[in-house]
């Protein structure tokens, strides 16, 4: 069984006085509910940039992601853009959610506060890169894209796509 944790404490200021303060759905959840300040209607393929009216300060050590919310996906097409956005612990302004309307032929409408995206607070891990000659061998190697196949566009049995390295890309710069 694993050990229960104490929430980590962060300091929210609502810079919308009515918004409510995001809140978990079900006990056990992950993220919290942000919702739009602002009514929005986004045609297929239209994006747009929805203000949460929240801004947060996170400790040190932790970052916020902004991820999409499953049944808007599912139901209306709904993505993010730069899915999972990330507000790191220095970031003090408003979050706001970019979100596009993937649907071919439906508009997605979004009224005051309706909820768009969820956010999980993480503890993040600080690094220092050593710059090396050659990696350290791994069963994995190289592949990535697909590599472990499982289907049928990346089995080769119908065409499949092939990616270029973007250091090939780069080649003829």
């Amino acid at each position: 069984m694993s050990q229960v944790r104490n929430p980590v404490d962060v300091l929210l200021r609502r810079l919308d006085p009515e918004v409510p303060v995001p809140s978990y759905g079900h006990p056990g959840d992950a993220g919290v509910d942000l919702v739009t300040t602002e009514a929005a209607e986004l045609a297929p393929g239209e994006r747009a940039v929805l203000p949460t009216g929240v801004s947060i300060a996170l400790p040190d050590g932790y970052a916020a992601f902004v991820h999409p919310r499953s049944g808007l996906a599912a139901r209306c097409g709904l993505a993010l853009v730069n899915a999972p956005g990330t507000v790191d612990a220095g970031y003090r302004g408003e979050i706001k959610v970019i979100v596009v309307n993937l649907d071919p032929r439906e508009s997605v409408r979004f009224e005051r506060f309706d909820r768009i995206a969820q956010l999980v607070v993480q503890q993040v891990e600080k690094v220092r890169f050593h710059e090396v000659a050659e990696l350290p061998g791994s069963a994995r190697a190289e592949g990535g894209f697909g590599s472990t196949g499982g289907h049928a566009a990346v089995d080769g049995s119908t065409g499949g796509n092939e990616y270029a390295s973007v250091g090939a890309d780069r080649e003829g710069q």
